[in-house]
């Protein structure tokens, strides 16, 4: 497999050189552009030379009480669901109120590069990790944490949005008996559903950062509580679930409701300052809710390149996971056989080196997606000729509007040794993943699919939420993917907008399964239902492994069937494989 190469730097000096036959310069309209960015930003300094913000200019107040007025009809979809959803928990009260001025949808695309702009942590690089990282988390969410609600809108699913993985978590999620620290009073009482999630640090917030979230409803809906009396099952019950103080009659369970704080624990020794403590919880609290600080400034858009055709042969797969109601996830894969790629020996090793640079542009040519890597394969020396017909790849993901819906993807390899150039341009169309509509993302035939530690959740190659996902990519002169009767095949699919039942709060669904032949007989049949599924919302990740030695050498098609119950919706994804 390819490792991901460098991405500094000295990267792009040797891309920028290697590639000079690929890609052209930046065109006049770009350099006219960048002037015009340069003018603006003079205008935009203040009398004593300090930058100014471009966003705060004078309005008369006839004017400003008519944008007002106008803007609910103004705003459109696409941005609200931005605003409301993708950026809800990270967008601080300035951007959100600089963002409501802005009087056209050319401003607003402005403001949302900037916004990720000024948060990418390494602003000499194509990408912006952070997004991509924001993006992941919010699909994370969404798998984990939906209890009748999506993830992301969940207080854990916030939490986890915008701190990112709790460095430890104490979970109950069936509750039950349990036995109190002193700090909370004592002695053993029964419980609701309660996580207790703990940081080490966090910026702007402190060091030993404790955050419960309980389940009183018993409905999968974790909210977080500055109280930790209100995961105790037996706080209203006389006599039960008492305190060490209750049990050896120095206090009352009735003082636990009336010393007037914000929690109700009962008085132990070790509570004292209880009340003091209160207030360190209460800005604690505050913190916890208010978005991130923005640590990053704004950047300008440099680089803009042409691309030509070449020799290079290689594969690409786009694949398409939802992320929130207006962001999809687009895995690209691409598939590079050895024998393509010139080895050079380098201390008893052959080394194959290829350069990578990917874009994404609207329809009317606006980039707003670019990759670059420098990738390699190391093989020994004496297997070099038996690794020929194997395939390398190399997978990055990237996250894109849904609303925009039609994209150009453009990708140049460059055998570096060979001096060999490949591109490939294609339109990916992202599929239609309406709320009110039933949907899924790709159905994905991987040769390798597993869970990934927790510390990688979300990061890495063909990482996709909690699991290694690394897809086959079928050749380009139409053949279908190939497996071999001694490898395992892995199907990956998620599952959009169940409906779920108001009382119960999930979802009732079934699945099928069916793997035919090249005769159309059934092969494989099974049938699950979201019931047995545990607790799952509106979303629910299907994974399943099959064994290529059960079938016999052939073209098969696999099918998955989604039976919503509720909605009387159904999608059925199809790939099809071969088996040699």
């Amino acid at each position: 497999m390819f490792s991901a190469g460098l991405r500094n730097r000295c990267f792009v000096g040797v891309l920028a050189v290697g590639m000079s036959l690929v890609f052209g310069s930046i065109s006049e309209a770009q350099d006219k552009d960048d002037k015009d960015a340069k003018k603006s930003d003079s205008k935009a300094t203040g009398a004593q030379g300090s930058p100014a913000d471009p966003l705060k200019r004078p309005i008369p107040e006839k004017q400003r009480k008519a944008n007002a007025k106008a803007l609910k009809i103004e705003l459109s979809k696409t941005y609200r669901k931005w605003l409301d959803e993708d950026v809800r928990w990270i967008i601080t009260d300035q951007e959100r109120s600089a963002f409501m001025q802005l009087s056209n949808d050319e401003e607003r695309d402005q403001f949302i590069e900037a916004f990720w702009q000024r948060r990418d942590p390494t602003p000499d690089t194509e990408e912006n990790e952070y997004k991509e990282e924001h993006y992941r988390r919010i699909a994370y969410a969404n798998e984990h944490y939906a209890a009748g609600i999506p993830g992301w809108k969940s207080d854990r699913g916030r939490t986890y949005i915008v701190f990112g993985p709790a460095d430890e978590i104490e979970s109950h999620p069936s509750g039950g008996s349990y036995e109190r620290p002193m700090e909370e009073g004592g002695g053993e009482t029964s419980t609701f559903p309660f996580e207790t999630w703990r940081y080490r640090y966090l910026e702007g917030i402190g060091q030993e950062v404790i955050i419960e979230f309980v389940d009183s409803c018993m409905c999968g809906d974790y909210h977080m509580t500055l109280d930790r009396s209100e995961k105790d099952a037996l706080k209203y019950t006389p006599n039960a679930g008492l305190t060490l103080y209750e049990q050896m009659g120095m206090s009352s369970k009735a003082s636990r409701f009336t010393n007037g704080g914000v929690e109700q624990l009962g008085q132990s020794p070790f509570n004292k300052d209880l009340q003091t403590k209160e207030f360190d919880r209460l800005e604690q609290y505050a913190k916890l809710q208010a978005a991130p600080a923005v640590k990053f400034k704004d950047l300008e858009e440099v680089v803009s390149h042409k691309i030509s055709v070449n020799l290079m042969p290689f594969d690409v797969r786009a694949d398409f996971v939802k992320v929130t109601s207006d962001t999809a996830l687009v895995p690209v894969t691409i598939q590079i056989k050895n024998r393509d790629v010139t080895f050079q020996n380098k201390d008893g090793v052959e080394r194959g080196t290829v350069n990578i640079f990917g874009r994404v542009t609207t329809l009317t040519g606006k980039i707003v997606q670019t990759f670059e890597d420098t990738v390699q394969v190391d093989v020994p020396v004496e297997l070099l000729p038996k690794t020929a017909e194997n395939s390398s790849v190399y997978w990055k993901a990237l996250p894109l509007r849904i609303s925009q819906n039609r994209y150009r993807l453009d990708i140049v390899v460059k055998d570096v040794n060979g001096d060999r150039t490949g591109s490939w341009s294609h339109a990916i169309v992202i599929p239609d993943f309406s709320e009110d509509k039933l949907s899924s993302s790709t159905l994905i035939i991987a040769d390798q699919m597993e869970p990934v530690a927790t510390k990688n959740v979300g990061t890495g190659n063909f990482v996709i939420g909690t699991t290694k996902v690394r897809p086959r990519v079928a050749p380009s002169d139409g053949k279908p993917i190939l497996f071999k009767r001694n490898q395992k095949l892995n199907f990956w699919m998620q599952v959009y907008n169940l409906s779920v039942d108001e009382k119960t709060h999930k979802p009732s669904a079934t699945i099928e399964y069916n793997v035919t032949d090249a005769n159309n007989k059934a092969v494989i049949h099974t049938i699950e239902s979201t019931e047995t599924m545990g607790n799952v919302g509106d979303q629910v990740t299907l994974q399943k492994t099959l064994s290529a030695a059960n079938l016999q050498p052939g073209l098969y098609k696999i099918e998955i069937k989604v039976n919503d119950k509720l909605s009387k919706q159904t999608v059925d994804p199809t790939a099809t494989f071969a088996v040699e």
